[in-house]
């Protein structure tokens, strides 16, 4: 007999408006910013004048912005859970900050081995682990919701201290290890990067801890949950794609090279997606998990905190870098891939089994 089928209306139909057409509002976003650029220059000059150091004080507002209302939607007190998911978070571990951050960079050098900036951005994107999306993923394929938040807070928190690192490695240390072509290899400094990380991620990530633990204690979970962070979240988008707009109304003579470019980005982009979700989802059902285990580790393992690449492309490279036009291109193709995938994972439901293995369930953790 077969499975009933999932209706693209099921699917869509529970995602926001802004978030279903996310990648034509990012086209909206990058064309408005062209015609600034083109039509109204003395506008763009102005985004572009008032600085705080390398980065314009608007530009650097909205990266700000961008990263706050997803970290604080966190749930960081899921982490006293942690002992309980201690297998999934080793597969997950191993998924996101080994395997994933590997693959793209091995991608990254295969597809764009002759375009050094637009590969460092697609490796910046690779080593920037899921933190915001993977909720929306996560719930509309039916995952387990305290295994995501679990690891989500984990990636969070882990990127502060470890995403410095893995860029400079990535980018600096590895190519001249794997001797790729002295020519083609992009040197920055470890601090440059851990500056930027520490700007646009340290303090939007004391922000969202701080306001998380207020809200809740003030107001309870139930309402920060459920009727904040709703409010909340869609000013992340927003945040976005002014930060898009500012982009390309100074990205000049490069938006004309644009239709080309994004394809070469897009190809290894959906490479990785596909690699990567297929990986997670056939490791975690053979390792015995259960369907909304299965389906939350291969999405948190798929996804990718493209806000962070996009920050830390611009506070280290500039705004018209190479580097920063091709983390732009990542939730451009990001958004579309991954609903694909939940489609995939709800297929994958009605016709493989599944185990029990590694559940939070309260049975488990009870006398």
């Amino acid at each position: 007999m077969s499975a009933p089928s999932v209706s693209l209306r099921f699917v869509t139909g529970r995602l926001s408006l802004l978030d279903r057409f996310l990648p034509l509002w990012i086209l909206a976003a990058m064309a408005l910013g062209i015609g600034l650029g083109r039509f109204a220059p003395g506008i763009a000059g102005v985004l572009g004048g008032l600085q705080v150091g390398s980065v314009s004080l608007p530009l650097a507002l909205g990266l700000l912005w961008m990263m706050y209302p997803v970290l604080a939607r966190v749930k960081y007190e899921e982490l006293a859970h942690l002992r309980q998911a201690g297998r999934l978070f080793g597969i997950s571990l191993l998924l996101n900050w080994i395997v994933g951050p590997a693959l793209m960079f091995g991608l990254a050098w295969i597809f764009l081995g002759d375009l050094p900036g637009y590969r460092t951005g697609l490796i910046l994107v690779g080593i920037a682990r899921c933190i915001a999306m993977v909720l929306v993923w996560n719930e509309l394929a039916g995952g387990d919701r305290e295994s995501a938040a679990i690891l989500v807070a984990i990636n969070s928190i882990f990127q502060v201290f470890a995403y410095a690192f893995y860029a400079y490695v990535f980018l600096t240390v590895l190519p001249g290890w794997l001797h790729l072509g002295a020519s083609q290899h992009v040197n920055i400094g470890f601090s440059d990067v851990a500056r930027s990380v520490l700007i646009f991620l340290g303090i939007p990530l004391l922000a969202g801890i701080l306001t998380r633990a207020i809200g809740v204690r003030l107001k309870g979970r139930a309402w920060y949950d459920d009727v904040a962070m709703p409010k909340l979240a869609p000013t992340a988008l927003l945040a976005l794609l002014f930060t898009i707009v500012v982009m390309f109304s100074l990205q000049g003579a490069a938006i004309l090279r644009l239709p080309y470019e994004v394809l070469r980005i897009a190809v290894p982009l959906l490479f990785y997606f596909a690699i990567m979700f297929g990986l997670a989802f056939w490791w975690a059902q053979r390792s015995g998990f259960d369907y909304a285990q299965t389906a939350t580790l291969s999405f948190t393992a798929a996804g990718n905190n493209f806000e962070l690449a996009i920050a830390v492309a611009i506070g280290t490279f500039g705004i018209a870098s190479s580097a920063a036009l091709a983390t732009v291109v990542g939730p451009l193709i990001e958004v579309p891939a991954l609903v694909g995938l939940v489609y995939v994972a709800l297929w994958f439901k009605e016709r493989i089994h599944f185990g029990a293995r590694g559940r939070l369930a309260a049975e488990e953790t009870a006398p």
